[in-house]
């Protein structure tokens, strides 16, 4: 943040951002804004402009076009004055093999002008002590696995305080347990004021993690938004079990779902009726409540009703056209 100017209500906004590498637009024109205390969620397939995105945020890139914003300072003009409130890993960590955890980090923290020596050696060993990496601080890098060394980075983008932390797949390498730990961490420093923004593939990790995501698809941000409004602008499935099928078609068809048998086992004919699934158009405002109401209104019997949102990997697929990839 540049000094004497007011909080910015967002921890990053571009405008018109783009990126342009002969005659492909690797970043075409997005619009981003991550508000102060989320943790945003940055997705999007192999090629898609994430990393290339992130290096422009951080001034390792020059924009071709657009403008940034980052902790209110307009990039790259005022770089020096908001990258030390800024912790960063990106493109994954590289650090000296023949030298320690603690000695690299040691390293890395004597070459920040704005760091305190004075307080250098405990600050290393807190960062080291948040990462789980305390055991192992003594231990040359070349030695570490992959998932320690991602670790490690991101206890360098913790040895000071940060008002927003860029991290670029931070769970890569890392075990089931490595991961838990990452999520709590990450969560940890948002609780703590931190803005977190994540590039990651791991939806699942995603959706227990952050509260704002935004998808990039070719060049372009195809969605962004709280987590709840991305998976509520998806279509919703609602499955029904009624012996009266006729009937339940018509009340569903006439609030604009298109009904269809199931074809589960539990679709089969039986005593007890028969199973509908039913889906509406994406963002359909009609609530569970009134479709039942209706149900019942025309004389529908109910045996069971249950609607199933759609996931954040079925709006990934719907929003880009593709699986997702693990580079990115």
């Amino acid at each position: 943040m540049t000094e004497g100017s007011p909080p910015a209500q967002l921890a990053i906004e571009t405008q018109g951002l783009s990126k342009r590498f002969g005659h492909r637009d690797a970043v075409d024109g997005i619009d981003l804004a991550v508000p102060h205390g989320s943790v945003f969620g940055f997705l999007g397939p192999n090629g898609s402009g994430k990393t290339t995105t992130i290096r422009l945020l951080l001034g390792l890139a020059a924009a071709t076009s657009g403008h940034i914003r980052v902790l209110g300072g307009e990039m790259p003009r005022h770089l020096a004055t908001v990258l030390p409130h800024v912790g960063s890993l990106v493109e994954g960590p590289a650090f000296y093999p023949f030298l320690s955890g603690a000695a690299n980090l040691r390293r890395l923290d004597s070459a920040d002008l704005h760091a305190s020596r004075r307080t250098r050696a405990a600050r290393v060993e807190e960062a080291l002590e948040r990462v789980g990496l305390t055991h192992a601080a003594g231990k040359k890098v070349r030695a570490y696995s992959l998932g320690m060394k991602q670790r490690l980075g991101i206890a360098h983008a913790l040895l000071r305080p940060r008002e927003l932390l860029v991290l670029d797949e931070p769970s890569n390498g890392l075990d089931p347990q490595g991961t838990r730990e990452v999520r709590s961490l990450v969560r940890s420093l948002a609780d703590g004021g931190t803005t977190v923004f994540v590039s990651s593939h791991l939806l699942a990790e995603v959706e227990q993690m952050c509260t704002h995501v935004g998808v990039m698809s070719v060049g372009k941000l195809v969605a962004q938004g709280t987590l709840h409004d991305l998976r509520a602008a998806g279509k919703a499935t609602i499955r029904l079990h009624t012996p009266d099928v006729e009937a339940a078609v018509r009340v569903l068809s006439r609030l604009g779902l298109r009904p269809e048998l199931s074809a589960a086992p539990s679709g089969s004919s039986g005593p007890d009726g028969q199973s509908l699934v039913s889906t509406g158009p994406p963002g359909s405002s009609v609530v569970p409540e009134d479709i039942v109401a209706a149900l019942v209104s025309d004389g529908v019997r109910v045996r069971g009703f249950g609607v199933e949102n759609a996931s954040l990997e079925e709006r990934f697929v719907s929003l880009t056209g593709e699986g997702f990839d693990i580079a990115g």
